[in-house]
């Protein structure tokens, strides 16, 4: 495959693999402009149809925005759209009350109207262009069927003419061509912002397979009249000859061409003696006719790099369809094969293609509707397969369309330009309704990635997910979220950041589309051949790299980030120096100041209200980490940019896990009762509960730290909702986490009752040493201060040892009593305190006394005696 990058003084080449040569030719680059939307529509399928339809009758129609069906009889005086100008200006055609054949020109963004030109006499248009200062119209049409040439005795007179005509004002008129093989036009366009130039270039595509291009000069005579210069012949250039296909993009200037070259690689059905144009205009008799003989092939681009051709394959089976699409910019393409589910033969057709920017289209009416994720198409479970009425797009029922722009596509059977857009509320539907994985995976990235975030969206994504963590078996929807949305908000900071990003927690997909069967194959990489490219070009050459150099593996895991978390909060390792953690703590501490800016209101849920060590830990190794891997990558970023990159990014993370808990705090009605222990939780807070027990899953698998204060309220609302054996099995377990702040006002507020007592010592079995010391004294109870002791004397025994005593025991009288066992303990006791050993420094009454009495108290209460 060969692609060709011409400008207007320079020509370059790029290469890969396909069959014949495939070039492109950019005439002239330029920013990509938005259609905007026409029309609402009542169709309930997830493409969202809008398009533009003129009243008959008059004789300079202005467009209306309408739903009525277009008559196309003969006697109508319907509008065809026979060309659509890289700025977004619609030229079309319809016939007078005298049958005068009218051209005019429709701006998209100003809906305004404008009379071109008008031919005295009953024509049929095929392609028309105008240039860019409006000044210069090429139009193409035929003058006589074949039928009426030979009734008219007409056979010296040419079938087609390809007229040049000056209409600043209406002047002169120019014959480029006079032959009886259909002519296409187009005027190029040049760079978007330049001024108005006194030179046009115009292509002319035969259908006797060659293009060529003309440059036309012209002057500005008396009363501003824009006149052509050139005397005599136009000057002409032979652009390619021995054409079999041709695409015209005219947002971005670029001619794609395919000529009979090399061999085969791949298996495509090329018709080497049937021409097929696409975007040059819109013969729709043609067109129709040509659909059935030569190849169906499409080639789209976006404004992030991604170049995509898309052909319609023939298939032996006659109940199949095969389409393939060939991803450049990944290096690999798939070919889908679908069994459709009505095989009556005479309503196959072939498979229609239609840009949508993040998204191709394959659409097949009555049959299916593919969605194709064109930035992440190594995974099936991100594209959207519709059947059935899910599929029905209700204004296109035919495949006779082409995609002129982005997000719009043209029934070149009736002339009509429709504007497409996948509906988000429709989308939402069809997520909450989907019973397969694939098909909720594919409509949650949809949501997040295709649509502007907005708190409703988010808010209905969540309530979504809160409902279905069970039903999605072979993916976590909470990860997806955050991960999907933290992918989108982020990517546009700055560029090539899209490919260091995580954009799935998913490393593969074994799933099956019913019906369909999908074979991937590796081709080779196109080859730039040019220097100093911009905008897509150079976007689609970062792409190509990021293939080379393994892309998957470039993208951020927590892979590292897991092991040192863990070796620092286990001490595995040599403890690292103060300076370390200390910067650490520094990230993180940076990260909750950065939150704070962002919401400065009263939060509804009780998080970030306390410093949690473990999570905070976390923070700053996941912003340390993240930061060395995008400076390995990014390095003409620059540190400051992404130091704030990074601290985004963590932000944001904990941002979303405080949405998920706002949102379905809100929904459940919750408030701060979930504090008070004397109460047991209602069905909305155990509800709640399992979804934070499930945020604690999703965190864990990803190694992503949670606000702190999570587990505060995660272990509060456990007490509350959970019977103890149950409780103290998600401690053992490690879903719950015991912390200081909640074990403290359990062990404070609780009263002492049976059962609280029972409550009371398992919590405090199961504290970690440091938070024990912290926390048990807040429980004034005999159980407690027995555990305390038993504690105690544990430890100094553990720090004596077997040495033996080389000095005699001093005698103690702590508390008066002849038990010899008990004061040879507390001697031993007393012996290791004198030699500077207590382990419980920051608690005074925990010393050999307060052992000696919590002892005589425990024995004298287990003989049924009184203690004085």
């Amino acid at each position: 495959m060969c692609f060709c990058h011409l400008e207007y003084d320079n020509l370059f080449f790029f290469s890969g693999v396909f069959p014949y040569f495939l070039f492109c030719a950019a005439l002239s680059r330029c920013a990509l402009l938005s259609v905007s939307i026409l029309a609402s529509c009542s169709s309930v399928s997830l493409l969202t149809i809008l398009f533009i339809h003129t009243p008959h009758g008059i004789s300079c129609p202005v467009l209306l925005n309408s739903l009525v069906p277009v008559d196309t009889s003969e006697s109508s005086s319907a509008l065809y759209i026979v060309n659509v100008e890289r700025n977004g200006k619609v030229i079309y055609t319809w016939k007078g009350n005298q049958r005068n054949t009218h051209i005019g020109l429709y701006d998209l963004q100003t809906k305004q109207n404008e009379h071109l030109y008008m031919f005295e006499k009953d024509l049929y248009i095929i392609s028309c262009s105008i240039n860019n200062e409006r000044t210069l119209l090429a139009v193409s049409f035929r003058q006589y069927t074949e039928e009426e040439r030979v009734s008219r005795l007409l056979q010296s007179v040419s079938k087609y003419l390809t007229l040049l005509i000056e209409i600043h004002p209406i002047n002169n008129v120019r014959v480029l061509k006079a032959v009886d093989s259909c002519v296409r036009v187009q005027f190029l366009y040049p760079v978007e912002g330049r001024n108005a130039s006194t030179e046009s270039r115009l292509l002319l595509v035969s259908e006797d397979k060659y293009i060529e291009q003309f440059d036309i000069h012209v002057g500005v005579e008396e009363e501003h009249k824009v006149v052509i210069q050139n005397s005599g012949q136009l000057p002409r250039a032979r652009v390619v000859d021995d054409l079999i296909w041709a695409q015209w993009d005219m947002m971005e200037q670029r001619l794609f061409y395919i000529v009979p070259k090399l061999e085969s690689h791949l298996d495509i059905s090329v018709n080497d003696t049937q021409l097929k144009l696409v975007n040059f205009g819109y013969d729709y008799c043609q067109d129709q006719d040509v659909a059935s003989k030569s190849l169906n092939l499409q080639v789209f681009t976006s404004k992030a790099g991604s170049l995509c051709v898309c052909c319609s394959l023939a298939s032996d089976t006659p109940d199949e369809i095969m389409y393939s699409i060939y991803f450049l910019h990944k290096g690999y393409n798939k070919t889908f094969t679908v069994s459709l589910e009505r095989t009556e033969s005479h309503q196959l057709k072939e498979v229609a293609f239609m840009n949508l920017d993040y998204y191709v289209a394959a659409y097949l009416p009555g049959q299916f509707l593919h969605l194709l994720n064109i930035q992440h198409p190594d995974l099936l479970c991100y594209s959207l397969f519709l059947t059935g009425e899910e599929a029905r797009i209700d204004m296109l029922q035919n495949c006779s369309i082409r995609s002129p722009l982005m997000s719009t596509v043209l029934d070149c059977h009736i002339g009509s330009m429709y504007a497409v857009s996948i509906r988000d509320s429709t989308l939402l539907q069809f997520l909450q309704n989907s019973k397969r994985d694939s098909e909720r995976l594919a409509a949650l990235h949809c949501a997040l990635l295709h649509f502007q975030h907005t708190e409703d969206l988010e808010m209905q994504i969540i309530w979504w997910i809160s409902e279905n963590l069970s039903t999605c078996h072979s993916f976590d929807p909470i990860q997806e979220f955050i991960i999907a949305s933290l992918y989108c908000r982020m990517c546009s900071e700055t560029h090539n950041l899209d490919k260091l990003l995580p954009y799935t927690s998913l490393l593969d997909w074994i799933g099956i589309i019913p019906g369909v069967t999908c074979a991937t194959d590796i081709i080779s990489l196109p080859v730039l051949e040019f220097q100093n490219s911009k905008g897509f070009w150079e976007k689609l050459n970062s792409n190509l790299e990021s293939v080379k150099y393994a892309e998957p593996h470039l993208h951020y895991h927590s892979n590292v980030l897991r092991r040192e978390w863990r070796n620092l909060s286990e001490e595995r390792e040599e403890r690292r120096t103060t300076a370390y953690l200390r910067n650490i703590f520094e990230n993180a501490k940076k990260v909750l100041s950065h939150l704070d800016t962002w919401d400065s209101e009263e939060r509804l849920v009780p998080l970030f209200q306390e410093e949690d060590y473990q999570q905070q830990l976390l923070m700053g190794l996941m912003v340390a980490q993240l930061k060395d891997h995008l400076m390995r990558h990014l390095q003409y970023v620059g540190k400051k940019k992404i130091d704030q990159i990074v601290l985004d990014y963590v932000a944001n993370l904990l941002n979303l896990v405080h949405r998920i808990m706002k949102e379905v705090w809100r929904r459940y009605q919750l408030h701060s009762c979930i504090f008070c222990f004397d109460e047991r939780g209602s069905t909305g807070e155990f509800a709640v509960f399992h979804i934070m027990s499930r945020i604690l899953e999703a965190a864990n698998g990803m190694c992503m730290p949670l606000p702190p204060g999570f587990h505060t309220l995660h272990l509060g609302l456990g007490v509350r909702c959970l019977p103890l054996h149950t409780l103290l099995h998600y401690i053992d377990n490690g879903v719950l986490h015991l912390t200081e702040t909640c074990v403290r006002k359990l062990l404070k507020d609780l009263d002492d009752t049976e059962k609280n007592e029972k409550l009371k010592f398992s919590i405090v079995m199961r504290l970690p040493e440091a938070l024990g010391q912290k926390v048990r004294q807040f429980w004034n109870h005999p159980i407690n201060a027995n555990f305390i002791a038993r504690k105690y004397v544990k430890l100094l025994l553990e720090k004596l040892g077997n040495r033996q005593c080389s000095r005699p025991i001093p005698e103690r009288l702590s508390v008066p009593v002849e038990f010899l066992p008990l004061n040879y303990l507390t001697n031993m006791l007393a012996e290791v305190e004198s030699q500077g050993v207590h382990p419980y420094e920051k608690q005074d009454h925990v010393n050999v006394r307060f052992v000696e009495e919590t002892a005589l108290k425990h024995t004298m209460t287990l003989l049924g005696l009184k203690y004085s």
